[in-house]
């Protein structure tokens, strides 16, 4: 019996099985993977493609992976560490982008790629959109912010300058700086366009921004980065981030001369102050000396005009009031005329008084005769011997005041303080000899001292402890008692204190 297959014609079975004539053996996945691989490869071994990037990742290898994308299609791209390294811009997603290498598969997922040699930006339109994309994230991280930049210094004594050293860029900063204010220049030698210019004038700024005062080479108090004109793939160093953020974290102030005026860049964003040209940056940095020099004599005169202003102030103010003061030959006709005036007055009156002087000597001499005088004499005798001067005149007045006198010195004797002591009385006195009059008084001492008509005596109060005397004197023993007096009439004795005027 013929089988089903032979008869219908039909492939399909269970088990596979050789037709006659067919001499193809089935190929592995893995062989037919490979032949796929060199047919691409062969066919595709070069290729520029054009698209839109999107899912862009960097390795920690340092490979890129990306997906290149137009409407309809999609194609994955991969760039090796060592082209990757060599980008002259940083891939982001949605940057058109043309793309050169070869197409190749990777059997591992049945899929094709492209391995990327090099990448460039399709056009100055994609240049430009990487750009304002760039600075919208700087600015929104404000790098870019007024309240960022800071004063350039008025008077630099070193200035740092980033740039290439043979271009005519460095050439016309020095020549303007020495012609304006010469002074101490440090360059350090960049390059300003191509592959590695961004990293070297990033660590340009860097390097500067890490000197010492006191080292070797002195702490620039300004620096320029500088670059001639170009196209803008020329000045793209100067856009990338590495240069923004390396001038933005600078402490030195940064003055940014790239390309010509209509040029612009982020580092120009970034810097302190934004040049049109190179040698504009130099006349920013420094003043002209001779201006200087000119401003400096122009206050010196200044100086001088301030300080002799017043005196000339002065002098004109004294001589205005000198011109309305009369002079002096007209302030003294006056008095001159009044003196001479009085001169002849004195003159006329001291002549007069002579004359009346003589007439009244003449008159009184006339009456100045001896016989005149000797009736004078035995007048005032005849008075004199009518005066009598007994000794009661004069010892009457003395012998009443001298009674008083004695009447004043018996008072005195009888209130003596001490007085009383002859009469068995005694003085309480503290311990700096102060007269005591109360009991309160005495009973604060703690020593009192009691005077007596022959001596005193220290005793101790109740203060001190205890009872005692010391006697600060001999003390003589006391005189015997006397007897109380009787009064002769009532025959009781008298105890009361004697008469103190007795």
């Amino acid at each position: 019996m013929a089988s089903p297959s032979s008869d219908n014609g039909d492939n399909s079975g269970l088990v596979a099985r050789e037709r006659e004539g067919d001499n193809a053996q089935p190929l592995s996945i893995t062989e037919i993977s490979q032949a796929l691989k060199k047919t691409v490869e062969d066919r595709f071994g070069y290729v520029r493609v054009r698209g839109e990037m999107s899912g862009v990742k960097r390795a920690a290898s340092g490979h890129m992976y990306c997906t290149l994308k137009d409407e309809k299609a999609v194609l994955d791209g991969v760039m090796w560490r060592g082209s990757a390294g060599r980008l002259a811009f940083n891939p982001e997603d949605g940057l058109d982008v043309i793309a050169s290498g070869k197409l190749t598969t990777y059997p591992g997922r049945s899929k094709y790629q492209i391995v990327i040699d090099n990448l460039e930006l399709a056009g100055e339109g994609a240049l430009l959109a990487l750009l304002e994309k760039t600075r919208a994230r700087l600015a929104a991280e404000g790098l870019f912010a007024p309240e960022r930049k800071r004063a350039i210094p008025f008077l630099p004594r070193t200035i740092g300058v980033v740039t290439s050293p043979t271009g005519s860029v460095i050439r016309d900063i020095l020549h303007r700086l020495a012609d304006r204010f010469p002074s101490h220049v440090l360059v350090w030698p960049v390059l300003v366009q191509g592959q590695g210019s961004a990293e070297q004038v990033a660590n340009a700024i860097r390097g500067f921004d890490g000197f010492h005062e006191g080292g070797a080479l002195p702490r620039p108090d300004l620096l320029i980065v500088a670059r001639g004109g170009g196209s803008i793939e020329d000045l793209w160093g100067f856009n990338e981030e590495e240069v923004v953020r390396a001038i933005s974290e600078c402490s030195i102030p940064v003055i940014s001369a790239v390309g010509h005026e209509t040029d612009t860049t982020l580092a120009d964003y970034a810097a302190d102050r934004r040049a049109p040209t190179p040698t504009a940056a130099a006349e920013m940095a420094v003043p002209v000396r001779a201006d200087l020099a000119a401003t400096i004599a122009d206050f010196a005169n200044r100086q001088r005009r301030a300080v002799h202003r017043p005196v000339e102030l002065g002098r004109e103010r004294l001589e205005a009031r000198v011109r309305r003061l009369p002079r002096p030959e007209n302030l003294l006709q006056a008095q001159a005329q009044s003196l001479d005036d009085l001169g002849e007055r004195l003159k006329r009156g001291l002549t007069l008084r002579a004359g009346q002087g003589r007439e009244a000597l003449a008159g009184v001499s006339a009456r100045l005769s001896p016989i005149v005088l000797r009736r004078g004499a035995q007048d005032a005798k005849r008075r004199l011997d009518q005066v009598r001067l007994t000794p009661a005149l004069v010892e009457q007045p003395m012998a009443r005041k001298a009674e008083k006198l004695a009447a004043l010195a018996r008072l005195a004797s009888q209130f003596h303080p001490e007085k009383p002591l002859e009469r068995g009385y005694a003085i309480v006195r503290d311990s700096a000899g102060r007269a005591l009059t109360g009991r309160a008084q005495a009973a604060k001492e703690a020593v009192l001292k009691l005077q007596f008509k022959d001596g005193a005596l220290d005793v101790s109060t109740s203060n001190a402890g205890g009872h005692g005397a010391t006697p600060s004197t001999a003390m003589p023993k006391p005189p015997p008692k006397k007897r109380k007096a009787q009064n002769k009439k009532t025959g009781a004795t008298d105890s009361a204190q004697t008469d103190l005027f007795d």
